[in-house]
This record gives C-alpha cells, sequence and structure tokens, in this order.
C-alpha cells in the first residue's frame, strides 16, 4: 500500500472539508485527517509532527495548508510530497490584519456566521446553484467549533510566517491547487507559490473558488489520486 496521506483542514473546517477525498484516497492509502488544534501555526505543525505517522504524504487547505508547511520546514525528511490547496505561503499583510478585527469582535458578540461569512463570503465561491449549500456547510463546520475556536484561528492566521525560503528549499513534488474564482487566494498568487518551488505544479480548476474540495470535489480528487500514485521519489 502507498505511504499515508495527512489532510489538514482550513480555518474553521473539520473532516468534511475532505469529504470525497477521505472516501476517495482510503481505497489505495490509509488516510489521517488532523484538525488544526490551538496555538499558532508553529504549534500547529509540531502537534502533526508528534502525531503523524514516520513517512507521509501532506495535504492541507487554507489555514491547513500553511501549517502543511511549515511542517516541511520542521521535519523535511518526514514528508514524502506535498498538496496545497487554496494556501497563501506568504505573511498576512498589515491591510487584511486590520480588516479582520471587526470579524473578531462579531465573533466575541456571538455573531460567529458573520465572521465566517466576511472570511470566507459568497464571492469567493464559484457561481452556481450549489454555491448556497457549500456555505452552508462552510457555516455548519464553524458553528460546530464555535467562537473562541475562530478567535484562536484568527490570531494564529494573522500572525502565520512567511514561508517563501521553505517553498524554495523543497525538493519534491508538490501540487498546487487553486480554484479560478478564489478572491482570497487569488490564483495568480498560488501560481507564484508553484514558481518558487523546484518542483512545483499548478492546477487552476475552473469551476471552484476558495473551497475546491467542496465545489469540484471530484475533480480534486481525481489530481490528488494521480499525483499521489505518482512513484515515490528518493531522496
Amino acid at each position: 500500500m502507498s505511504e499515508p496521506v495527512v489532510l489538514l483542514p482550513g480555518l474553521m473546517c473539520d473532516a468534511r472539508v475532505f469529504f470525497h477525498q477521505i472516501v476517495a484516497l482510503s481505497l489505495t492509502r490509509p488516510v489521517i485527517v488532523m484538525p488544526l488544534g490551538p496555538g499558532m501555526v508553529e504549534d500547529m505543525s509540531a502537534a502533526v509532527v508528534a502525531a503523524a505517522p514516520q513517512r507521509f504524504a501532506i495535504a492541507g487547505q487554507g489555514l491547513g495548508g500553511t501549517v502543511a508547511l511549515d511542517v516541511i520546514r520542521r521535519a523535511p525528511d518526514r514528508v514524502t510530497r506535498c498538496i496545497l490547496i487554496s494556501t497563501d505561503p506568504f505573511g498576512e499583510t498589515p491591510q487584511a490584519a486590520g480588516a479582520r478585527e471587526a470579524r473578531l469582535v462579531a465573533a466575541r458578540m456571538g455573531r460567529l456566521d458573520e465572521a465566517m461569512k466576511g472570511e470566507i463570503p459568497a464571492a469567493a465561491l464559484a457561481p452556481g446553484p450549489g454555491r448556497e449549500e457549500v456555505l452552508e456547510v462552510m457555516l455548519d463546520m464553524a458553528r460546530v467549533q464555535g467562537p473562541e475556536q475562530y478567535l484562536a484561528q484568527a490570531k494564529a492566521w494573522q500572525r502565520r510566517p512567511d514561508h517563501q525560503k521553505t517553498l524554495r528549499r523543497w525538493l519534491l513534488p508538490t501540487l498546487i491547487i487553486a480554484g479560478s474564482c478564489d478572491t482570497l487566494v487569488p490564483p495568480r498568487r498560488q501560481e507564484f507559490t508553484a514558481e518558487l518551488m523546484p518542483k512545483g505544479r499548478f492546477l487552476k480548476l475552473a469551476s471552484a473558488g476558495h473551497l475546491p474540495t467542496l465545489e469540484a470535489p471530484e475533480l480534486v480528487s481525481d489530481a490528488m489520486e494521480e499525483f499521489l500514485n505518482e512513484p515515490l521519489m528518493l531522496r
């Protein structure tokens, strides 16, 4: 059987964000979902390294992708390959951090839905009949975790490290998956991420925005499966 893959959900997401991928990938390999724990990105990556198998592939969505990059920085010899989905590897700009303050206030006042709609607005998803369903799944995942988790993860996101050095030093294959309608992490920024990586590949999905694992689940699963089934590269 192929090496296991560790899946890291994004901001206020749980295993449901990878539902289709879990089912599809489990046919050929062990699949481990590790929801993000407390603390900063560095704390989250330390927890992943401590709990993960000795050798594993890693896939992260959004904030989970940032944590995946920190896992690579921390334990590069244990990761066989990487998939980044809707991931921004650069540090938070002061403007973006400032804009989030209103969402933090809303969450503290018990308006978590409002905060999450600010984090992932409808305009960041692909238009069409499935948009409202995806938004409702996103909101329900957040409601289950609650406002305190949002405040903690938003703080981690604001203070995330810049991983440009990690990108340039990582010499094993990485697949970058972007939705063409993503306004939060524009496809061009994600394509630039792939260009910084010696073995980075870029895939843009026309039928998706910021949550392609939910918006175009079959396409994402197929791309991940094809990538993960390639012969394992030895260091």
